[in-house]
């Protein structure tokens, strides 16, 4: 066992090592900083001065929320492409199937939970009707980049030109 001192504390840098990893796997398994170190006991700055310095990625950070689209998985693969760290994107069938699964105090926490989880990006790409863009850039403000693909309410699928969708993700993590 290695131990160090450090003024009149005994430290096992071993057990440092342990808790970081696994503030490391809990984040990557989905929970939120503040979960992390409710569950740990510790400060929730510590969690993201840990993730700080171990950040190799810089550049701006962006999601990309759409629907309804009748492309997803091929705007998907664009977006992964070129580096777009969060995608959610569905067609009118996934949207009704995925509301129609879920209670409404359900609906409104994932809402709330994904509109929390959204203001950590830089630029947010919401695609979809005039009505939600004007209420996704009501909500999260000038880091929304929207793209209206049609009047509300909308029924069915549109289709996005995936190029268009490249040039403009280029042209974001570019800082323009």
């Amino acid at each position: 066992m290695n131990f160090i001192r450090v003024g009149d504390k005994v430290l096992n840098p071993e057990r440092i090592h342990r808790a970081v990893d696994l503030i490391l796997k809990l984040r990557q398994e989905g929970l939120s900083q503040q979960e992390v170190a409710e569950r740990l006991g510790v400060d929730r700055t510590l969690v993201s001065r840990l993730e700080g310095l171990g950040e190799v990625r810089k550049g701006r950070r962006l999601a990309l929320v759409g629907f309804p689209v009748a492309n997803g998985p091929e705007l998907a693969t664009v977006a992964r492409e070129e580096g777009v760290d969060f995608i959610l994107l569905m067609s009118e069938e996934e949207r009704w199937r995925y509301v129609k699964e879920k209670s409404g105090a359900e609906l409104i926490n994932e809402f709330m939970a994904l509109a929390f989880q959204l203001e950590s990006y830089d630029t947010v790409i919401f695609i979809g009707s005039d009505m939600r863009v004007r209420m996704v850039e009501a909500i999260l403000g000038p880091r929304v980049v929207g793209w209206e693909i049609g009047f509300s309410p909308l029924k069915e699928d549109r289709w996005v030109n995936p190029e268009q969708l490249r040039r403009l993700i280029r042209q974001l993590k570019e800082g323009g």
